[in-house]
């Protein structure tokens, strides 16, 4: 659940994705699930109906889901571009290329509001200790990153879209 006075940050692809999500659910999901509640009280006695219980099961997920869509998508600010050039800083929507002065290894990930967090694809939240080191930064500074496996340090070699 999102909290209501906490903004949701999210790009405008993943603004899209909860929009489309939302519009499958109230449109077809809905009317699926109404079907199977009627087909399953044609089985009769309703106290031992496994596929009632069902799919009430899956309609109450199914409403709550929208719910929570109609939540977030109010509490919904897409991501804006920032400024080009060496002042940019690192914010929300932000591509970095980092260098890991302990290894010397270079990584690069986008910074997204935590619902399109992806680590696996490179796309960290801006809640998580790295994104939180980020924001605000500019090019060529120099970070810590407190993380539960310790301390490291990096260097921005680069901020992009």
């Amino acid at each position: 659940m999102i909290p209501t006075e906490k903004k949701l940050y999210i790009t405008r692809e993943g603004l899209v994705k909860l929009e489309e999500e939302l519009e499958t659910l109230r449109s077809v999901r809905r009317h699926e699930v109404a079907e199977r509640i009627a087909r399953a009280k044609e089985f009769g006695d309703l106290s031992e109906n496994a596929e009632y219980d069902e799919a009430k099961k899956e309609q109450a997920f199914v409403e709550g889901r929208i719910l929570t869509l109609e939540k977030m998508l109010s509490h919904a600010k897409i991501i804006e571009q920032s400024v080009e050039g060496e002042n940019r800083i690192v914010s929300v929507g932000s591509k970095v290329r980092l260098l890991n002065l302990d290894n010397q290894k270079e990584i690069e990930f986008t910074i997204v509001g935590s619902y399109e967090a992806d680590p696996k694809n490179s796309r960290i939240s801006d809640d998580s200790p790295m994104g939180r080191s980020l924001l605000g930064k500019k090019n060529k500074e120099f970070i810590r990153v407190k993380a539960p496996a310790g301390e490291f340090r990096y260097q921005i070699l680069n901020i992009g879209r």
